[in-house]
Parts: C-alpha cells; sequence; structure tokens
C-alpha cells in the first residue's frame, strides 16, 4: 500500500526528475532490513526536540564507516606527511570530529552549501572532491584543490557548493548568512550549513549574522562544533555561558551528541526541514578533537593523555559505527577489507601528490586585481623575498 501512493505521488513528474524519483525509491524499498537505534536524547532551546529513535540499514551504517575511516587515514596521513616536512604552514586536524559531517552530508544533498572554518580537510572530500587534490593542496602542488595557492586553510569548490576554508576566526559566520540569503533570493529549497567552533562562538560578527538571518527568516543552519577548546583555552573559561545552543537567544537551538553519527543525522535533517519553513537555527555538537588545535600545538599541555584516551575509548565514532555493523551480522573480514582498501587509497594518493609540481613563480600574483607596484612576496627561507610578473590576463 506505502509503494501504491508513493507511485501516485510521483505522477506529477515526468522526464529525468520522475526516472530518479523512481530510481530513489525502488532503491529504497529494496535497500537492507530496517535498524532502530536509540542515540542520547536532544536538548533544545525554543522548539519541541525530534524523536531520538533513528532509523537505519547496514548499508547506509557501511558507507558511515568507510567515509570516516577515509578521513581519520587521511588526516593521520597529513600528520606524517607534515613531521616529514612535505606539508609546511598551517595545518589543523578533524580526526574525532568525522560524524559530524558525515552525519551532516547524509541529510543534505551537494546543492545545499557549506562553509566552514580552517579545519576543512574532510568537508573537501564529502563535498565530492579527491584525496589526491586535498594532498595535492596541502604539499602545495599546482595539481592541488586551489592549485596549490590556498593551502590547508583555503580549500573550495565552488561546483559542489562548498565554500571553503576561511582561515580567519569566525569570517566564515557572515558570509554563511550571505550564503542563505543567495539560496532564499534565487527560490532554490536549498540550505547553508555554516560550520565554526566553539572559539569563535564568543565573536560578534556572529550575532550580527544572527540577527540578519532571523530578520530575514534565512534557511541557515549554524553549526558548533563544541570540541571543547578553543586552542588551549577550555570553553569554560572563555564563555560565560558554554551552553552554545542556547546563544541564539530568539533563535531556536538544539545540542547534539557530535559524537554518533545517527544522531548527527537525524537532527539536521529535523534542522534543515525547520530551516526551509521558518528561518534559522543553532546547533550544537558535542564533539572532540583527538590531534593538538594545529601541528604546533601537542594538545596535551591543556588536558590530560588520559581524557584523551577516553575519549577514544568510550566514544569514538567510527568505534561506534563498527560495534553497530558487528551487532547486525556483518562478517568482521568485510570491515577489514574496508579499511586495507582505504588505506591504499590514502597511500596512494598521499604518493602520486608527492610526484605533483610546484606552482610557476608568477601564480604569486594571480587573482589580484592590480599590480603590485614595488611589492615581493617572502618565500620559505630567511630574508628570501620574490618579485614575479603580473599577468591580468591569466594565460600563463
Amino acid at each position: 500500500m506505502a509503494l501504491q501512493v508513493a507511485i501516485t505521488g510521483l505522477k506529477s513528474q515526468s522526464g529525468s526528475q520522475l526516472g530518479l524519483s523512481m530510481a530513489r525509491l525502488f532503491a529504497s524499498a529494496a535497500a537492507s532490513p530496517s535498524i532502530k537505534v536509540e542515540v542520547m536524547p536532544y536538548k533544545v532551546h525554543r522548539i519541541e526536540a525530534p524523536s531520538n529513535v533513528v532509523e537505519t540499514n547496514v548499508e547506509e551504517l557501511t558507507n558511515f564507516y568507510k567515509l570516516m575511516y577515509k578521513m581519520r587515514r587521511m588526516e593521520i596521513a597529513a600528520d606524517m606527511m607534515y613531521k616529514a616536512k612535505f606539508i609546511r604552514g598551517f595545518c589543523h586536524l578533524y580526526d574525532g570530529q568525522e560524524a559530524v559531517l558525515t552525519g551532516i552530508e547524509a541529510a543534505i544533498t551537494l546543492k545545499d552549501s557549506i562553509i566552514t572554518s580552517y579545519r576543512d580537510h574532510c568537508q573537501h572530500v564529502s563535498r565530492g572532491g579527491s584525496i589526491v587534490s586535498l594532498m595535492a593542496e596541502l604539499m602545495g602542488k599546482q595539481e592541488g584543490a586551489t592549485k596549490g595557492l590556498g593551502g590547508s586553510m583555503h580549500i573550495y569548490n565552488r561546483k559542489n557548493n562548498f565554500y571553503g576554508g576561511n582561515g580567519i576566526v569566525g569570517a566564515q559566520i557572515p558570509l554563511g548568512a550571505g550564503i542563505a540569503l543567495a539560496h532564499k533570493y534565487k527560490g532554490e529549497p536549498h540550505v547553508c550549513i555554516t560550520m565554526y567552533g566553539d572559539g569563535a562562538a564568543n565573536q560578534g560578527q556572529k550575532y550580527e549574522a544572527l540577527n540578519m538571518a532571523g530578520l530575514w527568516n534565512l534557511p541557515a543552519i549554524f553549526v558548533c562544533e563544541n570540541n571543547h577548546y578553543g586552542m588551549g583555552t577550555a570553553e569554560w573559561r572563555a564563555a560565560k555561558s558554554p551552553n552554545f545552543y542556547t546563544r541564539g537567544d530568539y533563535i531556536p537551538g538544539i545540542k547534539v551528541d557530535g559524537m554518533d553519527v545517527l544522531a548527527v543525522k537525524n537532527a539536521v535533517a529535523f534542522a534543515k526541514a525547520y530551516a526551509l519553513a521558518n528561518g534559522p537555527i543553532v546547533m550544537e555538537m558535542d564533539t572532540y578533537r583527538y590531534h593538538g588545535h594545529s601541528m604546533s600545538d601537542p594538545g596535551s599541555t591543556y588536558r590530560t593523555r588520559d581524557e584523551i584516551n577516553a575519549m577514544r575509548t568510550e566514544r569514538d565514532p567510527i568505534e561506534r559505527v563498527k560495534r553497530l555493523l558487528l551487532n547486525n551480522g556483518v562478517d568482521p573480514a568485510d570491515l577489514k577489507k574496508i579499511d586495507k582498501e582505504v588505506k591504499k587509497e590514502v597511500d596512494d594518493a598521499v604518493e602520486q601528490a608527492k610526484q605533483g609540481q610546484i606552482p610557476p613563480l608568477h601564480w604569486l600574483w594571480r587573482n589580484m586585481y592590480a599590480e603590485p607596484l614595488g611589492a615581493g612576496m617572502r618565500g620559505v627561507l630567511p630574508a628570501e623575498y620574490h618579485v614575479p610578473a603580473f599577468d591580468p590576463t591569466y594565460k600563463s
């Protein structure tokens, strides 16, 4: 009966859209048996909480496991390449927080937009970018995601609505409100996910953006990834009220277990529906980063190793999904096969990126509107400056 009703609902569609809808319908009907999982209850502000019983299946959980494990291996590889000096400059790793982004992507589409801070490696891959282009960018190679000119903090993929990678703390928040405004202005049924950390949650520009988004009922989801340390400062030392989901005041909020991909998926689907119908909503993802703030931070001077190990043991997002899969009949050998395939993919991508080419010197002045007369670009070595030719045509 349900299938008959669904088919009736598709009769108004035609052409490729109908074919796509039918394909999705029958793919859903043929999916593996449903699994119901009870996640941690949500805490809410000025809104009713969604159900904390989430439906999933083995196929979806397997995809979550593969994507999160890929993110983890990528960031471990970046750590190793940084220590080997293949990667220089700033480098902020995402390991530990994989469930946040994976759950978000499961609840939205590539037509929805994402903008984030400088901790942006995994967003590039979740938005359809390759690991090779990521690693090449981190190494400053012209085969990189932004031609080797952006580096770790400035990765971008306009085609799939990923607007970066922003190096200034909190700068992406008003930009995210602007992207949501663009979706509304164009009449598009899409939202903008604006991701920021607890370290940016006290900034004035955030509240200006929230106010404008609230005034104009923009389809904006403001996601605070609360990993509990803004650089080396604990949240309770920096925020009088660390309940970031309530800090939108007149804008509703919801707090989510950010180490549980199913809790995130369910909450973001709820938030997207709300934002499209009513306007902005604030989400706080309770998560944790295993590395320090950046590669220059050992991450153990302001927290204990026991704390880090406890998080890995008790709340690791990948292990949580792995247990669900094993408890629902998945052969451990199948998961080991995924691990092996992902590791090879990442290792191969690293080696390929190492073979990439350094951008030519004159690219240093690309994307500039006027010739920077008399200016020089500082090089890697002390007292090293470059004065490349200015080429406004981009022909060379």
